[in-house]
């Protein structure tokens, strides 16, 4: 069934197409009652649906906005994208989802089409050091605010950043497991080759050394040099590095995780290494995903306050759109530790090392 017309909805309520335009844009101030009951009447019966891509033409934009996160297999991703579209439809606005896989060949062409289609802003999540790789796009029009990145030097003067303060995450997180008596961390990421991963490592070392520790003696798992960012399988990744570190010579007795789906897996690989997590050791994580809370044991997390940001990054990106500042803003929003069971005071006896227990088995 072809689509039926503006035209053919003027023909069918007996009045112009001008007038079939009126209604759909609210302009029926002066119209009389009889004429806009005819025409909704038409619409109704008809089911027509205005061509987006027709009005694209006609006004030069549409309300839809892009969505490039790494992975929705990371809740947290997920999370955002139902944030962010509930405040952009209540906005009259539109949300386009794109998983990236922080793989820059692809946010190029993401952002290439959806530029084609008329979308004339774009929230990016990779956090990837430098953005030139879509810098063409901004001198073409593309508005882009960078979520879950700091500004950094060389970055185009009309870029936004709206992000948490991962270093006082980070901080936060590790300060916490020091104060229960640990001694021993271990912190656990894929690449580290990102603004937000950076960052959140560099708040755990300066942790240790506001606590007069060596980082030297911390671990940070060979996997952030070795494996690639690990967002579509980071609980796997969790996993792998709790059965490693833990059954090796200097085994920590603590785990600071790059995000919740991480730290979810580090508490499972140390059930297989015959472990409990909140008990033998502790875990952290970043980022207070809904499973955070539902998970045995209850994780121990760094919260993002997803609702705000959110809010702020959709405030942001629809100024870029509506009123084309010339700079973009940079706005760095306070994260909160927040304390469940999967961290405990450091076991007696451990002094830095985690009790060999016999590994599980048949798991």
């Amino acid at each position: 069934m072809s689509q039926v017309t503006i035209h053919q909805v003027a023909e069918a309520a007996g009045v112009s197409a001008s007038t079939v335009s009126n209604v759909l844009n609210g302009r029926t101030d002066r119209m009389q009652a009889a004429t806009l009951a005819r025409v909704e009447q038409a619409i109704e019966q008809l089911s027509y649906r205005p061509n987006r891509a027709a009005r694209m033409l006609r006004t030069g934009r549409i309300k839809v906005i892009g969505l490039i996160v790494p992975s929705v297999a990371n809740p947290f991703w997920g999370s955002l994208a139902r944030e962010l579209e509930a405040i952009a439809l209540a906005e009259g606005y539109h949300v386009l989802l794109c998983n990236s896989e922080r793989d820059p060949a692809r946010e190029l062409k993401y952002g290439e089409e959806l530029l084609a289609d008329g979308v004339s802003g774009v929230v990016l999540c990779s956090s990837l050091p430098t953005l030139d790789h879509v810098t063409p796009l901004l001198s073409r029009g593309l508005k882009m605010v960078a979520f879950d990145r700091t500004a950094q030097a060389g970055d185009p003067p009309s870029l936004a950043s709206i992000s948490v303060d991962n270093a006082m995450g980070a901080e936060l997180a590790t300060r916490h497991l020091i104060e229960l008596g640990h001694r021993r961390l271990a912190f656990v990421s894929g690449s580290v080759h990102s603004v937000n991963r950076r960052e959140r490592l560099r708040g755990f070392h300066a942790a240790l050394e506001a606590a007069g520790l060596d980082p030297r003696d911390a671990v940070v798992w060979p996997g952030a040099v070795t494996t690639e960012f690990g967002d579509k399988d980071a609980a796997e990744l969790g996993r792998n590095a709790a059965r490693e570190l833990l059954t090796g010579d200097r085994p920590p007795t603590a785990f600071v995780a790059i995000n919740d789906m991480c730290a979810i897996g580090i508490c499972r690989g140390a059930k297989d290494a015959g472990h409990r997590a909140g008990q033998d050791v502790s875990v952290v994580g970043f980022d207070d995903i809904l499973l955070a809370d539902l998970f045995e044991p209850p994780l121990t997390t760094v919260r993002q306050p997803l609702p705000e940001m959110a809010a702020e990054t959709f405030q942001q990106l629809r100024a870029c759109i509506e009123s084309a500042p010339a700079a973009g803003r940079s706005l760095l929003i306070r994260p909160r530790l927040v304390v469940r069971e999967s961290t405990a005071p450091v076991r007696s006896g451990q002094s830095g090392r985690v009790a060999r227990r016999e590994p599980v088995t048949g798991m």
